[in-house]
């Protein structure tokens, strides 16, 4: 009988792993606490509709990468390539777009698309998201990145100071404009490449038809290159845009130093004319965190975003501008790794009890679940065997401390602590061992 396997481009997450991801969703959940987000969890699994709609029929996440398949009622249903189209349907279905004013939100959690497997990319990827509705103002822009990128250098990410940088994220900042500007940009970008169509890939050839704005984010190298010839037309922004885009660059990085911490606040960007997004839904101001340790162009980017605030109204709400941003966890433990490899993190249990023999397992159970009354993580032996494999035990789960009990430790009321960094052994008495545990593992 054939080995049953994980399918390709999906994989499990063991420990200690799997604490990784814990400490990472963790670091992550207390910066946007800090900011005032919320937690939404919205179904992996949605009507076709959710997706086709905000991110346009012809999009290739949708023609190329998203699962799409027929349900038993007959019904269009897709699992979720994307977080903030369901954000969004979550969004109008409950009433916020009439009743919420400002909302802060964040997701975590899987995404699905049929890409082919390789370093940075898989069919099942996870995404954490924030989506802030309600207001229009450069500041909620500047306000976001700045969220982002604090969480970054949170995650241990090192994030670019300036130019030259190396190995380090760098934020590329762009404005698409709006429904009154943009229209000039699209009809001035199809006339510059429908002289140079038949040199474009099949992709551009067919985004030509339903959007040139995309073959600006073609990855390969020779459609970049013709997408940033120096004769190709570049965006001029309504009065309007114009003035939102220069409010979000001088407070992202502002002029005037005499502010004591402006400088220390300040977050380097590189304005990038060329820089859009693969989703149809983005207006105004967009961005994308690459980094430069990733190497190729087509996996750099860590995290983007940007505004977009015709997106409610088109899936059916109350018009309510948006902003918002996503980040590839995959990537950034990608980007940890690459910087400085880092150790282990300690097991999910603080302590371990042994036992000399058998005899005295029931009472390392009674002491086990005494230290958890006392909010001490603890494993205890079960099984009668040897102590050095119960030592072997503990190291393996990477325990602070190992408790051992014997006949000496039962008839006295003591027990013996063993520190497992530094191998260093010492009797307390039982009633002072909480107290103790509690100073060595929790710092109190």
């Amino acid at each position: 009988m054939a080995v049953l396997k994980a399918l390709g481009g999906t994989s499990d997450i063991l420990a200690p792993e799997s604490r990784t991801w814990q400490r990472l969703e963790n670091e992550a959940r207390q910066v946007l606490e800090l900011y005032g987000y919320e937690e939404i969890r919205t179904p992996l699994i949605e009507e076709a509709a959710v997706f086709t709609r905000s991110l346009g029929e012809a999009a290739e996440i949708v023609t190329k990468q998203m699962y799409l398949f027929q349900d038993r009622g007959g019904r269009s249903v897709a699992l979720r390539p994307e977080g903030t189209a369901s954000v969004v349907r979550a969004f109008i279905e409950h009433g916020l777009d009439k009743t919420a004013g400002l909302s802060r939100l964040y997701y975590l959690g899987p995404m699905f698309r049929a890409e082919r497997p390789q370093a940075g990319r898989r069919r099942q990827f996870h995404q954490l998201g924030v989506e802030m509705f309600g207001s229009a103002s450069p500041y909620q822009d500047v306000e976001v990145i700045a969220l982002l990128m604090e969480m970054l250098r949170e995650l241990g990410v090192k994030v670019a100071g300036g130019p030259g940088d190396e190995k380090a994220a760098v934020l590329k900042l762009n404005h698409l404009g709006c429904l009154k500007c943009r229209p000039e940009w699209l009809k001035n970008l199809k006339e510059y490449f429908k002289e140079r169509l038949g040199v474009l890939c099949e992709d551009c050839k067919v985004r030509f038809r339903t959007n040139p704005l995309r073959i600006l984010d073609c990855k390969k190298e020779r459609c970049h290159n013709i997408a940033r010839e120096r004769i190709a037309p570049s965006h001029r922004l309504c009065d309007s845009c114009r003035r939102h885009a220069d409010q979000v660059k001088e407070t992202l990085w502002p002029k005037d130093d005499s502010c004591e911490t402006s400088s220390k606040r300040k977050v380097y960007f590189d304005w990038d004319n060329w820089l859009v997004r693969g989703l149809d839904y983005y207006t105004g101001t967009v961005f994308e965190v690459i980094h430069t340790g990733l190497g190729e162009k087509a996996q750099s980017a860590i995290a983007a975003g940007g505004r977009y605030d015709d997106l409610v109204r088109e899936m059916g709400g109350v018009a309510t501008p948006a902003v918002g941003f996503a980040v590839g966890l995959e990537r950034i433990l990608m980007v940890q790794e690459k910087a400085a490899p880092s150790l282990a993190p300690p097991g999910s249990a603080e302590v371990f009890v042994a036992t000399f023999s058998s005899q005295e397992i029931p009472q390392g159970m009674e002491l086990a679940r005494d230290l958890r009354t006392g909010k001490i993580s603890s494993i205890a032996n079960l099984e009668d065997r040897p102590l050095k494999r119960q030592f072997e035990q503990a190291d393996k789960l990477g325990v602070r401390f190992t408790l051992i009990l014997g006949p000496d430790e039962l008839k006295d009321g003591f027990v013996t602590v063993k520190e497992m960094a530094t191998g260093q052994q010492r009797q307390v008495p039982k009633g002072d061992l909480l107290q103790e545990l509690r100073r060595g593992v929790k710092g109190e």
